[in-house]
């Protein structure tokens, strides 16, 4: 039987920020149509402007509904990496947690574009998953990678624009 809890990571926890263009992605990039592509800020502050807003950042709320795989935690780190691959976003780390008796998982992939965070309750089949994204990753990559390893048949995606007043 795994761990409760799990500490997974592609590299070490040194000073946030560095070595980013060596970073390789976790597996290979999801190719979609899907992905829109923020248009980035010239400052260097990574604001990005989406639909002609400029904010820190792009926040989806994502729900899934009669989802299937939600106490697998090794399916879930999976789908995890690949939804960091396919917005192009750099994983610092991985931290997911195995709740017994009913099997789901929380957790979290922390990013140095900010995160992206899941709750499940296999009993329920429904996860809740945030994608929040600065900079040039594209959060709507991972809804097909959502898609393909949870199989829901209901999802709602809600988008909310971080920081647009800052």
């Amino acid at each position: 039987m795994r761990q409760a809890a799990l500490l997974r990571s592609d590299k070490g926890l040194g000073t946030p920020g560095t070595d980013r263009k060596k970073a390789k992605p976790a597996v290979s990039p999801v190719e979609t149509a899907a992905a829109v592509a923020p248009v980035i800020d010239d400052r260097k502050d990574h604001f990005v402007v989406r639909n002609g807003v400029r904010c820190a950042g792009v926040h989806l709320i994502v729900d899934l509904y009669e989802a299937k795989h939600l106490d697998n935690i090794d399916l879930i780190d999976e789908a995890l990496r690949k939804c960091v691959a396919a917005a192009g976003a750099t994983l610092l780390h991985i931290h997911l947690h195995h709740f017994e008796p009913n099997g789901g998982v929380s957790g979290v992939a922390v990013l140095a574009e900010s995160h992206i965070s899941i709750h499940t309750w296999p009993e329920a089949h429904y996860a809740a998953i945030d994608i929040f994204m600065c900079g040039r990753a594209t959060p709507d990559a991972c809804i097909p990678v959502l898609r393909e390893a949870f199989k829901p048949k209901n999802i709602a995606v809600g988008e909310h624009l971080r920081g647009q007043a800052a």
